[in-house]
Formats: structure tokens, sequence, C-alpha cells
């Protein structure tokens, strides 16, 4: 699947028409959960609807059949909601996966975006001895862990984020401002870091990678990059997330 593809934008995109349906009534019983959706599903005490997660399972393959791209659909849709609620924000990125993997698309989508009940099943399904690793540094992206040596190391969720983020893109050197911008998104100036911050973030990385240290390149006045070595292996379950958006 080509990545390039994913993100050409047509000149324009078919519309979706929307079709509203009868909404039932509701009936307030005293037994009714006040938090619940529509009346059908009841969600957990202290928490609200913030949006919803939408997982289309189709390759480009099957889009073409259908003379469409995913960029086609991603921007169709976007403008079919932008007319039914102006003011929701929207995000798409597309799910990538190892060539010739099986299952049906739309799990393989859950999977590599994260959904937790297909994480969860997952889970359940893999072997045990999993854990038991070779010598060398293991980028467990499925399970967001790094093991080292069959240890398995004691990083950070931001320092994990990070090195996923330099995995994910193998082989390409990474400004510092983009990984602020990426892995930082939408926290306020306050909250976001700055160049020397990141600087940090790496260093502390390289020193829970030991002798691996020199995976993460620094490429000077630029940023950083992953180099993939004969002792490092990525582990992707059965997706992965994609390093790039819509």
């Amino acid at each position: 699947m080509s990545n390039t593809a994913l993100l050409e934008r047509p000149a324009t995109a078919p519309r979706l028409r929307a079709v509203a349906a009868p909404v039932p009534a509701a009936v307030n019983k005293p037994s009714d959960t006040p938090a619940a959706v529509d009346g059908t599903r009841a969600l957990p005490a202290g928490t609200a609807p913030r949006g919803f997660a939408l997982y289309v399972g189709i390759d480009e393959a099957k889009a073409a059949a259908s003379g469409v791209s995913l960029g086609v659909l991603v921007d169709a849709l976007r403008r079919t909601l932008a007319e039914l609620a102006p003011e929701a924000e929207t995000y798409a990125t597309v799910a990538l996966a190892p060539v010739g993997s099986g299952g049906r698309d739309v799990d393989v989508v859950r999977l590599a975006l994260h959904e937790p009940s297909a994480i969860t099943r997952t889970k359940q399904d893999e072997p045990e001895d999993e854990d038991r690793a070779p010598g060398g540094v293991v980028v467990d992206i499925s399970r967001k862990r790094v093991l080292i040596d069959g240890e398995s190391a004691a990083f950070t969720f931001k320092e994990f984020e990070l090195l996923q983020y330099l995995v994910l893109r193998e082989g390409r050197t990474i400004e510092r401002t983009e990984l602020v911008g990426s892995l930082w998104h939408g926290a306020t100036e306050e909250d976001s870091p700055g160049e020397r911050t990141i600087d940090v973030h790496v260093r502390r990385l390289r020193a829970k990678l030991g002798r691996y240290e020199d995976i993460v390149r620094t490429v000077r006045g630029v940023g950083y990059r992953f180099d993939r070595h004969a002792d490092v292996s990525i582990r992707y379950g059965h997706g992965t997330p994609s390093p790039d958006r819509f």
C-alpha cells in the first residue's frame, strides 16, 4: 500500500448524503442510567461521550475497484461531517499491516489503531513463550514495550512513544520540531517542551538502550534517526499504527 497515494488530495471528492433515521422517544424510568447514549447503552459512572471512532476496513485495491482511493473516502466523510456538525473536529489515520497478513480488514484496522477490545482479544491468543526473546533489542509495538537481551526495559510512556515514532520512520531523519509537534500534539505552550528537552529525552532513551544506544542516531543540526541493526527486531502484531496522517 503506497503512503503517497493515501495522502493525495483529489480536486473534487464525492459527497456522501446523510439519511436521517427516526429517533425513538426516550422513556424515563427510575432505573434508567442518566449517562445512557440514545437510551440503549449505559456509560460508566463519571464519563460522558466526547466523540466516536469509525473503523473502516478496505485496502487501496478494493477502493480502486470501486473507483475511489482511501484519500477520496476520507475527504468525502469529512465533507459530510462538516455539513452535519460544523463544530466537530476530525482526525484520520491509515492502518498499516504487513504484506500478506490474513484476517478481516476491519479487524486488522482495529488492532493497528489499538482499539481496546481488539487488543485484549489478541493478548489472550498470544503464546506465553513470546516473552522469551533472544538477545538484542526487541521493540514490541503491539504491546508497547522494549526488551533488551530478553529483559523488559523500564521505558516511560513518552520514551517509548519517542522510540516508536523513530522506528516507524526507519532511515528518515526526524527534526526536533516535528518530534515536539507530533508527540506533544495539542499541548499548550507551557506544557510543550522545547528542542533542548527533546535532547534530554533522547539522552535518557539511549541510556536505557545501553550498548545498543547507537540505533538512535544524531544528525547534527537536524534531529534524530532510527537505524536498524542485525540485533534489533520489531514486533508489529497483526497491524501497525501508521506514521502518516490524512
